[in-house]
């Protein structure tokens, strides 16, 4: 059973969504406020956060953003619009995954699975080799460790992720969708957003310089690559 942290300002939405992901077998801790949450997340750690980004007092948004700074805990957005301001800035503050309101509990389901079982997921290629060094960067795919310059890299598991698939084929280019299908599980025609803010905040991790970027190269038209070539 997967405890699942709700943290949703709106009494019915909550009420609904608690019910039903009980339903389906998570236990469910639900905060009415970001503070309430991050009280309830200090006390019964959580194996998934699912967070309104909407929220009064501390918004979602900084709520995100300490979270991901104390560690990996995957995270799922409620968004009321599916606009770019608010879904790009949920991701990049660091969302794993999000859904649009009215929440479908299905859909809320099926991506706390599929965060959960990337979470928990082994390396993403079994055939490229168990340790990878380039340049500066060493991978090693069997402890799931990534270190730079002689330190680890802290990443989300989703970051680790894609580090993962795009490093297994240096120089392959993997498109958006494809990319979708093997980090994020989503086997429809999904939103590339969730690849672009994650490769954003990849290459913060990695690349001495984001902007000019060495493993996470982009080839516009088409996805992303891993060099160095």
């Amino acid at each position: 059973m997967s405890r699942v942290l709700l943290i949703e300002d709106d009494h019915a939405v909550r009420t609904g969504l608690e019910l039903a992901l009980t339903r389906q077998g998570h236990a469910v801790d639900a905060a009415e406020s970001g503070e309430r949450g991050l009280e309830l997340l200090r006390a019964t750690p959580p194996d998934v956060v699912v967070l309104d980004l909407m929220l009064p007092g501390m918004d979602g948004f900084e709520i995100c953003r300490r979270i991901r700074a104390g560690g990996d805990l995957p995270i799922i957005m409620l968004t009321a619009r599916d606009d770019d301001i608010d879904v790009v800035a949920g991701l990049e503050a660091g969302a794993d995954d999000y859904v649009v309101k009215p929440v479908r509990p299905r859909v809320l389901e099926a991506r706390i699975r599929a965060v959960l079982r990337r979470s928990a997921a082994g390396p993403g290629n079994a055939a490229a080799p168990p340790v990878e060094r380039h340049r500066d960067l060493t991978i090693d795919r069997a402890a799931l460790v990534v270190v730079r310059h002689g330190e680890p890299v802290g990443l989300a598991p989703t970051e680790l992720r894609l580090l993962l698939e795009l490093s297994a084929t240096p120089g392959r280019v993997l498109s958006r969708q494809q990319l979708l299908e093997l980090v994020w599980d989503h086997d429809y025609l999904g939103d590339s957003r969730l690849v672009d803010a994650c490769v954003q905040r990849l290459r913060a991790k990695i690349e001495d310089d984001s902007s000019a970027p060495v493993y996470i190269q982009t080839v516009r038209g088409f996805g992303y690559r891993f060099g160095p070539l």
